[in-house]
């Protein structure tokens, strides 16, 4: 984030680069610094005859050549943005010669998603040399808490931890689709707002009391009467929940476990980190690791297997999601 900050900053200070070669897995940041370029380096009036927006299964580097080396009309600038970029990977190579002595009135940018240069390549250091080379790469998942609050914050709004936790629990990494659900939540509540668990099943669709976390936090606990309430819930929404989901997440949760286990130094801190968890959820598995010992969190892998491998269908003899779910339980409780 501090290099997008940067990058950004520079433009604003008119420190435009030839050639801006935005790649990696992430493509939320990447389609974050095309749209800034796209919007701010040109005037309005500008942007009719110097902006070109073309598409990388469309045109081959010969025709970005051709276009990036036309002279601006009435104007200092013209911004030509290649989208959906990685569709040219087989011939980048060939920008080569147009990297090496690019033109100084065309900012050339490059959306490469879901790809990356080999940074041996001359290409690559060409690009870095002479132009801008920025990798988007994806978060971990204990990272997206951290940067949804980051994002909140620049718009003077705060979140739940419980909320943080349910938006990665449902829309894992994807920060696109995690900003998308953000902004709903900004255009129905006031600037200054603390976004709840609440605000999130209301407005997005989760269910506060019935979700895989509350499913987790019952299973630690050792309440069955409320994770088979949950269960039950799962079976009659399979859509919503998906059982190779479900077992996929439990299963990683008694890992942690495991992980909890082994650990000699068990500082707050260091488990938070270890486990790649929010501290404030610790004493939940703090309450699990005293309900589960280490013999127990291992039969419980091994059983989740199990259960996973029929969840796909194999050896399950035709039985149900709901039967599925009560047999892990049941397994996980006795």
């Amino acid at each position: 984030m501090d290099e997008v900050v940067k990058i950004v900053n520079d433009i604003k200070g008119g420190n435009i680069k030839p050639i801006y070669f935005l790649m990696g897995e992430e493509p939320y940041y990447i389609d974050k610094l095309s749209e800034y370029i796209e919007t701010n380096i040109l005037s309005e009036e500008e942007k009719g005859f110097n902006q070109s927006v073309l598409y990388g299964r469309d045109v081959s580097i010969e025709d970005v050549v051709s276009t990036a080396k036309r002279y601006p009309m009435m104007a200092d600038r013209q911004v030509v943005i290649i989208k959906e970029a990685q569709e040219l990977s087989r011939t980048i190579d060939k920008i080569e010669s147009y990297v090496e002595n690019p033109m100084p009135s065309t900012v050339l940018v490059f959306c490469y998603k879901y790809k990356t240069l080999d940074k041996r390549k001359k290409v690559t250091k060409l690009l870095a040399k002479n132009g801008v080379v920025y990798e988007s790469k994806k978060l971990y998942e204990n990272q997206v808490g951290d940067w949804i609050k980051r994002v909140l914050a620049g718009k003077k709004y705060t979140i739940e931890p419980k909320a943080s936790a349910m938006l990665v629990e449902f829309l894992g990494t994807d920060l696109s689709k995690i900003n998308n659900e953000l902004e709903k939540l900004q255009i129905i509540l006031p600037a200054g707002s603390t976004i709840t668990a609440k605000d999130i099943e209301e407005n997005i669709g989760f269910s506060k009391d019935y979700n895989v976390f509350e499913l987790r936090k019952a299973i630690g606990e050792r309440n069955q009467l409320k994770a088979y309430k949950i269960a039950e819930n799962f079976a009659q929404n399979p859509k919503d929940n998906p059982l190779v989901m479900t077992t996929g997440l439990v299963f990683g949760f008694f890992i942690q476990l495991l992980k909890y286990h082994g650990l000699k130094d068990k500082n707050p801190k260091n488990v938070a980190s270890v486990l790649g968890v929010n501290p404030f959820f610790l004493k939940d598995y703090d309450v699990a690791i005293k309900n589960y010992p280490m013999r127990k969190v291992s039969q419980i892998v091994a059983s989740l297997r199990d259960t996973d491998v029929k969840s796909k269908g194999v050896g399950a003899n035709s039985l149900s999601q709901a039967d599925l779910l009560r047999e892990m339980l049941y397994k996980i409780f006795n």
